[in-house]
């Protein structure tokens, strides 16, 4: 409780601080950010919320331009999110300036560093003055932790500038319409009647980009399993299967449960099993798959297993592996992944990717397909993971995926992120022969 009084008399600004300060010290802004909103009152919830990600998106890139403001290094994280936050709010939001300005600098007080307090209220208030320069500057910064912008650039350094720009804006809200229940331009049309803004995604029969920012359970049709919240280039996942009719299916690392409701949607199998090492995460496939009215079409096994040890109790004809990885695709919906991911991370997640991809392809019959799906964009995870896994599987053989969207690769196809379009992904269909 002693956290909850002492923030109580905190201005909006500081609360944005006391949150940014806990990504920067490695906690997730999915664990912390229930309990820091709960402190702000319901009108500033928008704003706070704004905040918060708008500075995690551009924190490099406003790290980047504030280093040349200041004549020696500040090594105060907390006076450095005052800056970065009031500098977002001036070049980056409608607050006006002197409002961004006078709350910033207050915050700084309130958070106990009024000898600091000048110095920001300085910094401030001369980029208030040079906006163009400072929006420029702004736009020109990739925005990368330096570890991620080298391996970017050795991966795709054509499409470099392209991506570090998309990975800055903010990802479009995405429906996957529950055809069984209504088809999309039946959809279409609730929302239009209704007086929601929304259109149909290009590479996704089911899907639909809602073009303004709604809470999704005031949706038509949310409680009677209507639609899913599901990224455009996630919903491809379900085109790519062969007919799973009658079939024995595993999703491994399920949760949160699209892809498994997603093949219920599309297909009726003998069986499925929806596996995740993460019972909480499990916890919301079950209710996904009740509010979709799915649990009554298949058998559906919801099982905590770890992917790279769990056997199957019966011969697979089909294994959907999204797997772990380090989300640089989703950078945009998780911009806390700047500050969180480090270059030590990738070879871990590598090799366990790895043990999951062998245990999976053992559990595999002959004839049998394997997905291999990741929201990444790095090779290491995507494309040489898939060289290294066909070299040591004489028994496997790349089914080409046949499309228009993504880069063919040597094996698989990589997607990135686009601007009111889907998330950075890779898919690569394998066959048992």
């Amino acid at each position: 409780m002693s956290q909850n009084t002492s923030t109580k008399n905190f201005n909006l600004r500081a609360q944005v601080v006391k949150t940014l300060l806990a990504v920067q010290n490695g906690q997730s802004l999915a664990s912390v950010l229930n309990q820091h909103i709960n402190i702000v009152s319901e009108r500033d919830r928008g704003l706070y919320h704004e905040l918060t990600l708008g500075c995690l998106r551009q924190w490099h890139a406003l790290k980047a331009i504030t280093l040349p403001l200041l004549t020696k290094p500040l090594e105060n994280e907390a006076v450095e999110s005052c800056l970065y936050l009031g500098l977002y709010q001036i070049l980056c939001t409608r607050v006006p300036a002197h409002a961004a300005i006078s709350e910033t600098v207050t915050a700084a007080k309130q958070l106990g560093y009024e000898p600091l307090s000048g110095l920001v209220n300085a910094i401030l208030r001369r980029v208030s003055r040079e906006t163009e320069e400072f929006n420029l500057a702004l736009n020109q910064a990739h925005g990368l932790p330096s570890w991620l912008f080298k391996r970017l650039k050795k991966d795709w350094g054509e499409q470099l500038q392209e991506i570090s720009y998309e990975l800055k804006q903010i990802a479009p809200l995405t429906l996957r319409v529950n055809v069984n229940q209504v088809s999309r331009a039946e959809y279409l049309e609730i929302l239009e009647e209704e007086g929601f803004e929304a259109r149909a995604c290009e590479l996704s029969d089911v899907g639909i980009v809602l073009e303004q920012n709604v809470h999704i359970p005031n949706l038509p049709g949310f409680e009677q399993g209507g639609f899913s919240v599901q990224d455009e280039h996630a919903q491809l996942c379900a085109t790519l299967l062969p007919n799973l009719e009658g079939k024995v299916v595993v999703d491994a690392c399920a949760a949160p449960g699209g892809k498994t409701a997603h093949i219920l949607e599309k297909y009726s199998p003998k069986k499925l099993y929806a596996i995740d090492q993460d019972a909480k995460r499990l916890v919301r496939v079950a209710e996904n798959l009740e509010r979709l009215a799915l649990n009554e079409y298949a058998d559906v096994e919801i099982l905590k297993a770890d992917a790279s040890t769990w056997t199957t109790p019966e011969p697979v004809d089909c294994i959907v592996l999204d797997a772990p990885c380090s989300a640089i695709g989703v950078m945009r919906r998780h911009p806390d992944i700047r500050l969180l991911r480090q270059s030590t991370d990738i070879p871990k997640t590598v090799a366990l990717q790895k043990e999951i991809l062998n245990n999976m392809w053992q559990q595999l019959k002959v004839g049998g397909t394997m997905l291999y799906i990741t929201c990444s964009i790095l090779k290491v995870e995507n494309e040489q993971q898939m060289v290294s896994f066909f070299a040591e599987h004489t028994d496997a053989t790349e089914v080409k995926i046949d499309a228009e969207w993504g880069i063919e690769q040597i094996h698989g196809r990589q997607l990135f992120p686009e601007s009111d379009r889907g998330d950075g992904f890779y898919y690569c269909l394998i066959q048992k022969n």
